[in-house]
């Protein structure tokens, strides 16, 4: 693809996982998607500080582009468990503390639902992606998808919460243990990218 800063957009994240699905759900676009470290810089700390997805993920595009003087495109997402009023939600990267790592979040989720038979841990995936091009102007786009919390992890793909998800689409199996293209055709940021690459009319 083109290095034409005309065609390149920041994606305001360092996580590898999610800019490699990010990249595959917008092959097709035309953009070249890059990271601060792909630019030779650090990533920025942005505040998530919005009650919404919605609110982070402008928040982070707003500072990318900013920052960085090229489009950006940024992800809010997490996972809302009916059983617990829809947390973690929007603190689910730091559901288990600041610097919880991802078995953390996972552990401290599972021992919250503990208690909770298999018919009442229903879940989803919440994704909300926001793109803002080199004027300012903004385009949202969203995604969910349904399923519920395992008893235990298991799979080798994904992060976050991949492992103990068991998506309805694909049922006995985690979204850990999804290849990346099934995984996209599912999974709530596919959804959300979709969704945008149709905004976008490309």
């Amino acid at each position: 693809m083109s290095g034409d800063s005309a065609r390149r957009v920041v994606v305001a994240t360092a996580n590898r996982g999610k800019l490699d699905e990010i990249r595959a759900a917008l092959a097709g676009t035309g953009f070249e998607f890059v990271t601060a470290s792909d630019l030779g810089r650090m990533p920025l700390h942005v505040d998530e500080t919005g009650a919404t997805f919605e609110e982070n993920a402008r928040l982070k595009a707003r500072a990318y582009l900013e920052a960085f003087g090229l489009p950006a495109l940024a992800d809010d997402s997490g996972l809302e468990v009916d059983a617990l009023g829809g947390e973690p939600g929007v603190y689910s990267a730091r559901y288990a503390g600041a610097d919880a790592t991802d078995a953390d979040n996972n552990e401290k989720l599972l021992a919250a639902l503990a208690r909770v038979p298999a018919g009442q841990r229903t879940a989803r995936f919440r994704s909300v992606v926001v793109f803002v091009d080199a004027e300012g102007a903004e385009t949202v786009a969203e995604g969910a998808c349904e399923g519920s919390v395992g008893f235990s992890g298991h799979g080798a793909g994904g992060f976050g919460y991949d492992p103990i998800f068991l998506p309805a689409a694909a049922p006995g199996r985690t979204m850990a243990d999804l290849a990346m293209d099934e995984k996209n055709r599912i999974s709530h940021r596919g959804a959300a990218l979709r969704a945008l690459a149709e905004a976008l009319g490309r």
